[in-house]
C-alpha cells in the first residue's frame, strides 16, 4: 500500500514537471512572434514621428555643410527605405546588436546595462513592497470586515491609489527630505559606481514608497473581496465543519487560492509597473533608465529608445511566464495552454 501511495506522488510530481517543461516551451515560441510585432510596432512608429537624431546632432554641432550631413546620414544607414532599415536593425538584434548611442558615445546595450540594475532594483523594491502590504492588508480586512481595521484599509487604499505616484514623490520628498531632514532628496550615485549598500538603502526608501504604495492601495482591495469570496466556497465551510482554528482556515485554504486575482494583477500590470519607475526616476534623480529614456526621446536617440523598449517588452515577456508557473503552483488543478 505504502508503495502504490509512493509511486502515485512520484507519478503526479513527474506529471507536474512535465507540464511545467511544456509550458515554458509553448510560451518561449510564442515570445517568438510576440517580440517580433513589438520591434516592428515600435520601429514604425518612431521613424513615423518627425525629425531624427541626425537633425539634432547636426544643430548641436552647428553643422550645415550638405557634403558633411549626407555623409553622416550614410553612416547611420539613414539615407535607406524605411523598410530596409527595419530589415537591418532585426537581422542586428538576432546578433544582440543594438545599435549605436552617438549621445553616449558608446553601443545602445552598454549604455541601457549602466542604468538597467538601478530600475531592476526600483521595480523589485516596489513590486516586493506593494505585494507584501497589499496583501497584508488585504487580508485583515477581510478577516475583520466592517471594523475599524477595515474602514482604515478601505481609506487607506482609496487614498494611496487615487494619489498620483509622481505627486506622492513630491509630497516625501517636502515631507522627510526637506522639513523632517530623514532621507536624501535624490542623486544617488550608479549602483556599482560607488555607492555603497548602505548608501543605496537610504536613497531607495522614498522611490519604492511612492512607487509601491499606488499598486499596493490595488492588491490590498483584490486581496480583500478575493478573500471575502474565497471565504464562502465549500471546502472552506468543510475545513471548518472539520473543526480546524480560523487561523489556520485563513492561511492553509482561502489565502493560497485568494492569491490568484492578485498574481494575475501582478503580470499584468508589469509593465505599468516599469512606465511608473521611469516617472518616479525622474522625480528622485534615480541613476535608472529612466533619465536616459527621458534624454533619448528629447535628442531623437532613437536607437537608445528602440533598445529599452525591446528590453522593457523581455521583462514584461518574463514576468507573465513567471506568474504562470505561480498559478500552477498555487493551485496544482489548473493546467494553463
Amino acid at each position: 500500500m505504502a508503495g502504490q501511495l509512493s509511486g502515485a506522488v512520484s507519478t503526479r510530481s513527474s506529471s507536474r514537471r512535465a507540464a511545467t517543461l511544456r509550458l515554458l516551451r509553448r510560451r518561449l515560441i510564442q515570445a517568438v512572434p510576440l517580440m517580433l510585432g513589438v520591434v516592428v510596432i515600435n520601429f514604425v512608429l518612431i521613424h513615423l514621428a518627425p525629425g531624427n537624431f541626425l537633425d539634432v546632432m547636426t544643430a548641436e554641432n552647428q553643422v550645415s555643410d550638405p557634403a558633411t550631413v549626407e555623409l553622416l546620414r550614410r553612416t547611420y544607414g539613414l539615407d535607406d527605405p524605411t523598410w530596409l532599415q527595419l530589415v537591418k536593425y532585426v537581422w542586428a538584434l538576432l546578433h544582440l546588436d543594438f545599435g549605436f548611442s552617438y549621445r553616449q558615445n558608446m553601443p545602445v546595450l552598454q549604455a541601457i546595462w549602466v542604468g538597467l540594475p538601478a530600475t531592476l532594483l526600483l521595480m523589485l523594491s516596489s513590486i516586493t513592497l506593494a505585494f507584501a502590504v497589499g496583501v497584508s492588508a488585504g487580508v485583515v480586512a477581510s478577516t475583520k470586515v466592517r471594523t475599524l481595521w477595515d474602514t482604515v484599509v478601505s481609506v487607506a487604499a482609496m487614498f494611496f491609489f487615487a494619489a498620483p505616484s509622481f505627486w506622492l514623490g513630491i509630497m516625501m520628498i517636502v515631507l522627510f527630505a526637506v522639513k523632517l531632514g530623514w532621507l536624501p532628496v535624490g542623486g544617488m550615485a550608479t549602483i556599482g559606481g560607488g555607492g555603497g549598500l548602505l548608501d543605496i538603502l537610504h536613497h531607495l526608501i522614498l522611490p519604492t514608497l511612492a512607487l509601491g504604495l499606488f499598486y499596493a492601495a490595488i492588491y490590498a482591495r483584490v486581496m480583500r473581496a478575493s478573500m471575502l469570496e474565497v471565504a464562502q466556497l465549500d471546502f472552506v465551510r468543510t475545513a471548518r465543519a472539520k473543526g480546524l482554528s480560523r487561523t489556520r482556515v485563513t492561511l492553509s485554504h482561502v489565502l493560497r487560492n485568494a492569491l490568484l486575482p492578485v498574481v494575475t494583477i501582478l503580470g499584468v500590470q508589469m509593465g505599468t509597473i516599469l512606465a511608473g519607475s521611469v516617472v518616479i526616476e525622474s522625480v528622485f534623480s534615480w541613476p535608472g533608465i529612466g533619465s536616459l529614456l527621458f534624454d533619448s526621446v528629447s535628442s531623437r536617440n532613437y536607437p537608445v529608445v528602440l533598445g529599452i523598449m525591446v528590453l522593457g517588452s523581455l521583462v514584461v515577456i518574463a514576468a507573465n511566464i513567471a506568474v504562470d508557473l505561480v498559478y500552477m503552483w498555487l493551485d496544482p488543478r489548473i493546467e494553463i495552454r
